[in-house]
């Protein structure tokens, strides 16, 4: 519908998508596109969309929540107010977005992932970190990603609650007190996080720029996977502070039963903690943890199990972790037991975020044959990942409620929020209206309106 507004005609028009309009705007002010326009140069014909174009339908067919590309023909086609918001005049179809991508080669993925390291030092906290005042902490994992068995670099490997399947891994480091992803990288299914500790914490070095005493000041996270004595020992040949399980359960169970006092865990029922009195020597001196449970094994019995946590964190390192002021006396038991709970951090951390990002921005749905253009998905994702992290953070200055948000929750809920949206002749947005009645619209209003 055109309208005559102060002699300057106007289309309004009815979005489900409102509010991803006015995050639109946001990333348009950034000028986070245009970084990647500058370095991202894929060799393809044009026909009637650019090849970076199509990049960026995909890009906003990840943040409007779409699992496949194919809900770009869903999802942002029929809405042309959430494509002016991003800069677009129309959609490509989801064929020829996955063309571009096919086409995409490692040169690409180097490109792209150069323009997200720009993009992080502009926009992100974690690399305006302050070390002087506070810990930078990083934590360092693998996920899976389960793929059809015909894709390049698809192959056995661990799936969580997967068996026998096969896919490809990423490799992601976390800046975790800030929820933005500073690295990811590509795998084929069978690497293991033994393997892809140390490139990835070589490469979170380069774009966090950290120098040896910036190094001193950051703690890294990592499961048993990172554990190995090879990581252990580089990490803290590089100055890093560490907690991490130590790789290989025989090894876990030999430590364990060096332990001569074992002290419960109030927080977890039938967990105890204690002291390996014969630890394993490292570099630099650490304090190893044994933690033991009961599990059920196959049969139903149940059976111990054993776990070591390696550390090289002080008590008052470790309660600034868990966010606490170091008590003027600490008993042994409360000294095993913040070691533990700062450990079991990572759940609400790095792996709730692999969950969001399975969940809202569908990480684990989209599948290409060709490993670079699965890897140039991925790194679309992490933007998608660390956009929505930014616009969060917007809100929360505006009302605290927002902080508590995942990504699966801020996809979902805030950017799907709809409403009536005004172009100009030229497709600028010149206004939206969100629906009032949705809970949220007075915030995202404030933020972003």
């Amino acid at each position: 519908m055109w309208a005559d507004t102060g002699g300057m005609s106007t289309q309004s028009e009815f979005s489900r998508q409102a509010s991803l309009v006015l995050v639109g705007e946001y990333v348009q002010g950034l000028g986070i596109w245009s970084v990647i326009e500058q370095h991202v140069k894929i060799k393809q014909k044009i026909r009637q969309h650019t090849p970076l174009a199509k990049l960026l339908d995909a890009f906003i067919t990840i943040l409007a929540g779409g699992h496949g590309l194919v809900e770009s023909n869903t999802r942002v086609r029929p809405d042309p107010i959430v494509q002016a918001a991003f800069g677009r005049r129309s959609c490509a179809e989801q064929s020829t977005i996955s063309r571009t991508l096919t086409a995409c080669s490692p040169a690409n993925v180097d490109q792209l992932r150069e323009a997200l390291q720009a993009i992080l030092r502009q926009q992100g906290r974690c690399y305006q970190h302050d070390y002087a005042q506070a810990w930078q902490v990083l934590d360092v994992d693998l996920t899976g990603l389960v793929a059809g068995r015909q894709g390049e670099g698809v192959t056995k490997g661990y799936f969580a609650h997967q068996r026998s399947k096969r896919g490809r891994q990423v490799g992601r480091v976390l800046a975790t007190h800030y929820g933005e992803l500073v690295v990811e990288q590509l795998y084929p299914g069978q690497r293991q996080l033994e393997r892809g500790f140390t490139p990835l914490l070589e490469a979170a070095e380069k774009v966090l720029d950290l120098t040896e005493n910036r190094r001193a000041r950051t703690s890294l996270r990592a499961d048993g996977g990172g554990g190995g004595g090879a990581n252990i020992t580089r990490a803290v040949q590089r100055s890093y502070h560490l907690l991490t399980k130590v790789h290989n359960w025989q090894r876990a169970g030999r430590l364990a039963r060096t332990v001569t006092a074992w002290y419960p865990d109030d927080a977890v029922p039938e967990r105890e903690l204690g002291w390996v009195a014969q630890p394993v020597v490292y570099a630099q001196p650490t304090r190893q943890l044994a933690i033991r449970y009961q599990q059920k094994n196959k049969k139903g019995e149940r059976v111990l199990r054993y776990h070591i946590l390696v550390t090289t964190l002080t008590d008052a390192m470790v309660c600034a972790l868990l966010g606490q002021d170091l008590p003027p006396t600490l008993e042994e038991a409360n000294r095993l037991r913040a070691i533990a709970h700062a450990y079991d951090l990572r759940d609400g951390a790095l792996e709730t975020e692999n969950r969001g990002d399975k969940q809202g921005l569908g990480l684990s749905h989209r599948n290409k044959h060709s490993f670079a253009a699965q890897a140039m998905l991925v790194l679309l994702a992490e933007l998608a990942h660390n956009v929505t992290v930014w616009a969060r953070q917007r809100l929360t200055e505006h009302d605290p409620r927002f902080h508590k948000f995942g990504i699966q929750r801020m996809v979902r809920d805030v950017f799907q929020i709809d409403g009536q949206a005004t172009l100009s002749p030229e497709r600028q947005v010149v206004q939206v209206v969100l629906n009032p009645l949705h809970p949220y619209a007075a915030a995202v209003t404030r933020a972003f309106g």
